[in-house]
């Protein structure tokens, strides 16, 4: 049975010929070419750490830049290729802290320097009519 289930071991060698070592019946391969399984046990410190301007874990500190909001670059990183990105980061998705009052402002045109009229005088003139 043993000599039915022969092992084709192909090495690419520096000037690209390629070699059968399937006439040595006696050759174990031994040498480990994986990329995977045992290449993630040597990954033992950290790459990105939390951004801070965006709070995301993307900020690299080598390169010193955060791969979500581009930090500390000016300009707040966005493309348009990302739809769900933009819907994600725009305009209503956070406090809106001023904006909420210039809607409100809008609303009722702007208005400055007026005072409001009186909440009891105005139900005593309702009720008595």
């Amino acid at each position: 049975m043993s000599e039915h289930l022969r092992v084709i071991l192909v090495i690419e060698t520096d000037n690209q010929k390629k070699k059968d070592l399937s006439e040595h019946p006696g050759v174990v391969c031994t040498f480990s070419v994986t990329k995977g399984t045992s290449s993630f046990g040597k990954r033992r410190n950290k790459t990105h750490t939390l951004c801070r301007r965006c709070g995301s874990k993307a900020y690299h500190l080598q390169k010193s830049t955060c791969g979500k909001c581009g930090y500390p670059a000016k300009r707040k990183r966005k493309y348009n290729w990302s739809a769900k990105a933009k819907r994600r980061n725009t305009t209503g998705t956070g406090r809106m802290r001023h904006l909420k009052k210039v809607y409100r402002r809008f609303r009722n045109g702007f208005r400055e320097g007026t005072t409001p009229k009186p909440k009891r005088a105005a139900v005593a003139a309702s009720s008595s009519s």
